[in-house]
């Protein structure tokens, strides 16, 4: 016998048996676990087609809100449009409202130019974009900033009424017992935006004390005054920080009234008997308008020098009679 290389036992027909089934079942074993494999591999195939897939279909939505985007920049009704049909935005008011709240990618102009239509949607819109703003335990000033800072007024005042008006019931709504109403807080908004105008404005010499302030907004609160530490809050709260615009490309009121090119007190004759009058005027986009301040009765007299009235001051007066007509 070679002791290198022993002679293999004899295994016994039984033994034989078990060996063949072992190696057998070591066989499917293999086999089995090389199915498993394939199975895997197939399956992470799946997977990385399913992400490849998803993260095209990712990038077609992104690229069809980016156009969106731009479809509603340069026309916020067929933007809005484009963005429903492709399922970007759903037609519900609170859903399109909260996408021009966050803003992203938006011309403000454009926002303000779709919440100023007065078609049903819109003005459900405009409800619900407002009531996207919490102005609880803020004061007036606060509240415009945060506001005005989140579109662009339009020029029209309708419009404008209609927005100012939504801001106001909205203000009052989250500051309850702030204001005896609404047109309190309406009339004061406009008061305010003109002394931020007046005060920070570098062509206008004559600065607005605080007492002028007061002199403007006396008996707006129907029929009473507002108390003066209020007041004096506001007034600080903008002679410390004007308010931040929005800067699209927008040749809108709001740019009007808030960068003039040039303002000052000049002499105006006119009236049945012609008198020299001093009045307030504002010269901006070769546009000239004038107006004066009063201290109940009429706040603010506007008209523009080429026939057509300013209805930004048209709307506070008219405001301003509403008052003086529950006294």
């Amino acid at each position: 016998m070679d002791l290198c290389h022993p002679d293999p036992v004899e295994l016994s027909s039984v033994e034989t048996e078990e060996l063949q089934q072992i190696k057998w079942h070591r066989k499917q074993l293999l086999e089995d676990i090389q199915k498993l494999k394939d199975e895997i591999a197939d399956v992470f195939a799946q997977i990385d087609c399913f992400e490849t897939a998803q993260e095209s279909r990712m990038a077609q939505k992104e690229k069809e809100l980016c156009i969106g985007r731009k479809k509603f920049n340069m026309d916020p009704v067929k933007g809005i449009q484009y963005l429903t049909e492709h399922k970007l935005l759903t037609p519900d008011a609170q859903d399109i409202a909260q996408f021009l709240y966050k803003g992203e990618g938006l011309n403000k102009t454009a926002i303000g130019a779709y919440l100023g239509e007065r078609d049903p949607i819109n003005l459900q819109v405009l409800q619900a974009f407002v009531d996207c703003h919490e102005f609880a335990n803020l004061n007036l000033v606060q509240a415009l900033r945060q506001f005005l800072w989140s579109f662009r007024l339009p020029g029209e005042a309708q419009k404008i009424d209609r927005m100012m008006e939504t801001f106001a019931t909205r203000y009052c709504l989250c500051n309850p017992g702030v204001f005896q109403s609404t047109d309190t807080c309406y009339v004061l908004s406009f008061s305010i935006i003109m002394l931020n105008t007046s005060l920070h404005n570098p062509n206008v010499r004559d600065k607005p004390p605080f007492e002028r302030f007061v002199s403007m907004n006396r008996g707006i609160n129907d029929g009473s005054d507002l108390p003066e530490e209020q007041l004096r809050n506001l007034f600080d709260s903008i002679k410390s920080e004007p308010f931040s615009i929005p800067e699209d490309d927008g040749n809108d009121l709001t740019h009007t009234f808030f960068n003039p090119d040039r303002e000052g007190w000049l002499l105006k004759l006119g009236g049945r008997v012609k008198t020299w009058k001093r009045r307030w005027f504002i010269l901006t986009d070769s546009c000239l308008y004038y107006f004066e301040f009063t201290t109940r009765d009429q706040w603010i007299e506007a008209i523009r020098a080429s026939i057509t009235r300013v209805p930004f001051y048209d709307l506070v007066s008219a405001r301003k009679k509403k008052i003086a007509s529950k006294q």
